[in-house]
């Protein structure tokens, strides 16, 4: 018995494409291309070995063979890593996890992929990780229950909102390709050339899980600093200034040699929007525009930052510049909004604490409503006193909004 095909979307075949093009890092084709060169080049020394070998009679070098049945080892690599999540996994389903369910279609509908992939959720033990594959035509995800549980409806949801669209996005930007992978396999063994391919790809990921879930970008990256239990008391923009401040030759080492990028980096990266994240070299700029603010000035304009942007238009309007609709899908198309740079920071009680506040800790406590008050739906608090006057009703202000 055949396993249980995807479920389609009812999109037209190659739609992920705009938005693959619009949140690629831009040195991510450069680096692929120099790591599939290299591969290519082992895998031409693996085969001279080969043959030296057979000539002079003796056993062939065990890294020559890996290269040479490549091939054969990842197609059964991957086999096997689908066939551990289907057996030992929890499925994400409609009835199973329906919360975490309705995220991962939204995100595969959002990026443009014509099917939603399988999800599975893993016993973590404690690790906070999702990781994103494929087998044949069959594309996957999984993700750790630890960080299932940052998720509930009663902490952090929209983080794993942005995890899962990270990892739809590995699989919207064709990172879990079989012939992707074959092609760069050998380069996983040259320094610093493999693991810069992996940064540029996880930051392409980060920038669909930008687009898809902003909201979650700045808990996501609490969440892996702290864990999930101190995930509230990581300040995420003291982490980001801190990219700048410390260099160092084993800085650039430790960066450079990693698969992911450092999560001082990385968090630079999601909150200034401006540029692609850095694979090489730590970020120079000190903060958006100029010195480091102040502690308790954390606060800046809401298009800047972890805070939320309208998604990238799938379709023929595609193009972030144009203004009106796409008049394939009907899909409004926004203008780029280019924030104001201010000269100083901004304090953190001069802006709306819904849209711009850095360190919610730091804003001055809402003042308390009159329970007796008349509510916006014209009822009142359940634990007012009937006896106590009703204060009279206002007439209700003309709509200036409506024509």
């Amino acid at each position: 018995m055949r396993a249980q095909p995807m479920l389609t979307l009812p999109v037209a075949p190659g739609s992920h494409l705009p938005l693959r093009r619009y949140v690629r890092h831009p040195r991510e084709i450069l680096v692929l291309v120099l790591a599939i060169i290299a591969s290519v080049l082992l895998l031409a020394l693996a085969v001279v070995e080969l043959l030296a070998a057979n000539d002079e009679g003796r056993s062939p070098d065990v890294y020559a063979l890996a290269l040479i049945f490549a091939p054969v080892l990842i197609w059964f690599a991957r086999g096997q890593l689908w066939a551990q999540q289907r057996l030992n996994g929890i499925k994400l389903t409609p009835e199973q996890f329906p919360e975490a369910y309705a995220m991962l279609v939204d995100a595969a509908a959002r990026s443009g992929l014509s099917y939603v992939p399988d999800a599975y959720v893993v016993l973590g033990n404690g690790v906070i990780n999702a990781a994103a594959s494929g087998h044949g035509f069959r594309r996957f995800v999984f993700i750790h229950s630890d960080l299932l549980e940052v998720g509930g409806a009663a902490r952090e949801p929209e983080a794993l909102r942005f995890v899962i669209a990270h990892e739809v996005g590995h699989i919207a930007a064709g990172h879990v390709s079989y012939w992707r992978i074959l092609g760069t396999f050998a380069s996983q063994w040259i320094p610093v050339v493999g693991s810069t391919l992996s940064r540029a790809q996880e930051f392409t990921a980060d920038n669909y899980g930008h687009a898809l879930a902003p909201q979650g970008a700045r808990l996501a990256m609490a969440t892996l600093a702290g864990g999930k239990y101190l995930n509230r008391s990581v300040d995420v923009d003291a982490m980001a200034d801190r990219a700048v401040t410390e260099p160092g030759f084993f800085v650039w080492v430790t960066n450079a040699t990693a698969s992911h990028p450092v999560l001082l980096w990385r968090m630079h990266a999601l909150r200034d929007r401006r540029r692609p994240g850095r694979l090489l070299w730590r970020p120079r700029e000190p903060w958006l525009w100029g010195g480091t603010p102040l502690p308790g000035t954390y606060a800046l304009p809401a298009m800047v930052g972890f805070q939320p942007t309208e998604p990238p238009v799938i379709g023929r309007a595609a193009d972030p510049r144009a203004v009106g609709s796409d008049a394939a899908g009907a899909q409004p198309v926004w203008p780029p909004r280019t924030p104001v740079a201010p000269t100083t920071p901004l304090p953190v009680g001069s802006t709306d604490p819904t849209r711009a506040a850095y360190r919610p800790d730091d804003l001055p406590a809402a003042p308390l409503s009159d329970p007796t008050a008349p509510r916006s739906d014209g009822s009142s608090d359940s634990r007012s006193d009937s006896r106590m006057e009703t204060l009279p009703e206002r007439e209700p202000e003309p709509d200036r909004w409506r024509p």
